[in-house]
């Protein structure tokens, strides 16, 4: 359904290292920076992307969005979490657990990244 992902960030290089370490725990490879400083991810046919926005304005999250990334096992997520919180992230939510709802469940692990996104690793149990 979607082509990729772009976040706007002020500070790229905080920004790059915290996602170089939380991509790399899920299986990933750090990021490239294009030409134009954008950050580029590629990942299970994925592509997510990092970039100052380009109208000159400061980046900003947004309230009630998250990015959830894919993770093969709740060990996995924890990594996730882990590598994000030692380099830039913040913890938010519930501490990285099962939750169930609708029918599923699900092991999640929630952070801010250094721009204020926020994002999370998801398990299907």
């Amino acid at each position: 359904m979607f082509s990729h992902v772009m976040l706007g960030a002020d500070d790229i290089d905080a920004s790059k290292a915290f996602y170089d370490a939380t991509i790399t725990a899920l299986g990933g490879k750090p990021g490239m920076v294009d030409p134009k400083g954008r950050v580029i991810y590629m990942h299970n046919g994925g592509l997510f992307l990092l970039t100052k926005p380009i109208d000159g304005q400061p980046a900003s999250c947004g309230n009630g969005s998250t990015i959830g990334f894919a993770a093969t096992s709740a060990e996995q997520a924890d990594a996730w979490h882990a590598a994000g919180l030692a380099h830039g992230g913040t913890a938010i939510e519930d501490p990285p657990g099962v939750r169930e709802g609708a029918g599923m469940k699900l092991y999640l692990a929630y952070l801010r990244d250094p721009a204020g996104n926020k994002v999370c690793a998801m398990h299907r149990v």
